[in-house]
């Protein structure tokens, strides 16, 4: 949970960044801007309500930190606040070096200073990096003499952040704790924002290693073949049970909790080395648990078996009272449930 006030905001500078390989401008302004605290309490909406549920990140350098241009600008900010300005104009260079993908679009491109902010149960500045690309017609409805008038104008909608970045001043040797999110993009596009730009990876820790490993199981129960849905259903309720209960897991005592067939064992083992190489993460043999990683991946579970379009059947306790079958003078597969009464 990330939380900021509204007079936390104590510098913005703004410049556009067009698409360098379309030869649109780079435009910079002359220092930063003034704003009121109304326009603040907005900014601070329309900055952070993104982040709720975003992942943790580090920035990263395959052979040195310092190399990482955002790392090394945002540190100059952070050991002399008053050095925003001249940063941001570095910052904003660097992400229009990296703009030459032809579907990037040009857009505002912000640099924030937040005053004590709270993550993590932490209190520390930060350094927002946010660009604006969508732009939304507005109606203006205003009164003229006795009458009426409307206008239409373009603006920003402050629920719809484009793109964002957070760096926390904390963890700084592991090249500090990041939020990042791109709400456009997808594609290939995409990876200007976060890799090229920002060059980020997972936060590799007690949640992300959980989450990982909570990601995976998921993964292979969608594609393990021959596996009733009700079984499917059972294996990641196995799973998360067993998250819950133990604060260290090794792999090979987690895979045989989920799975009682040594085949299945062995395909889950195959399938997690698969998920690693695709990733491009390490699941390790002996993980931490992190209770808030449990949490946050055991509401993706899907324990809902939907039958044609009629019927939908929930499943919160043990499938053991739960039959599938074949009526062969209906032609149709059928579930018997079985209980001790209705309430």
């Amino acid at each position: 949970m990330i939380q900021a006030k509204p007079q936390s905001i104590q510098q913005i500078s703004i410049h556009r960044v067009g698409n360098k390989l379309r030869e649109e401008e780079l435009r910079l302004s002359k220092s930063c801007i003034d704003i009121s605290e109304p326009i603040c309490e907005l900014l601070v909406r329309y900055f952070l309500s993104p982040f709720k549920n975003a992942d943790y990140f580090n920035l990263h350098h395959e052979s040195d930190l310092m190399l990482n241009e955002v790392y090394a600008f945002v540190s100059r900010i952070f050991e002399n606040p008053d050095n925003l300005y001249d940063q941001s104009v570095n910052l904003a260079k660097h992400l229009y070096e990296q703009s030459v993908h032809p579907k990037i679009k040009a857009g505002e491109f912000y640099v924030v200073y937040f005053k004590d902010c709270v993550v993590e149960d932490e209190v520390v500045d930060a350094v927002g990096l946010f660009k604006s690309e969508s732009k939304e017609t507005y109606l203006r409805v205003f009164p003229s003499g006795d009458n009426f008038e409307i206008n239409s104008e373009n603006g920003i909608n402050i629920n719809k952040l484009d793109k964002g970045c957070l760096i926390f001043n904390t963890e700084k040797e592991r090249g500090y704790l990041v939020c990042a999110i791109d709400s456009l993009n997808r594609g290939a596009e995409a990876k200007y924002w976060m890799d090229d730009f920002l060059r980020i990876r997972f936060r590799d820790d007690e949640f992300f290693q959980t989450g990982n490993l909570m990601s995976m199981c998921q993964s292979f129960v969608a594609q393990v073949p021959d596996v009733e849905k009700k079984e499917k259903v059972e294996i990641m309720k196995k799973a998360v049970s067993f998250l819950k209960e133990n604060e260290k897991v090794e792999f090979d005592d987690f895979a045989g909790q989920l799975l009682q067939e040594a085949q299945m064992r062995k395909a889950f083992v195959e399938h997690k080395r698969t998920f690693e190489k695709e990733r491009n993460v390490v699941i390790p043999d002996k993980i931490t648990v992190s209770n808030e990683a449990v949490k946050k991946e055991a509401k993706k579970v899907k324990n809902v078996i939907i039958l044609d379009n009629n019927y939908r059947i929930t499943i919160d306790g043990s499938t053991e009272y739960i039959e599938k079958g074949f009526d062969p003078y209906k032609e149709m597969s059928f579930y018997k449930l079985y209980f001790n009464e209705e309430k």
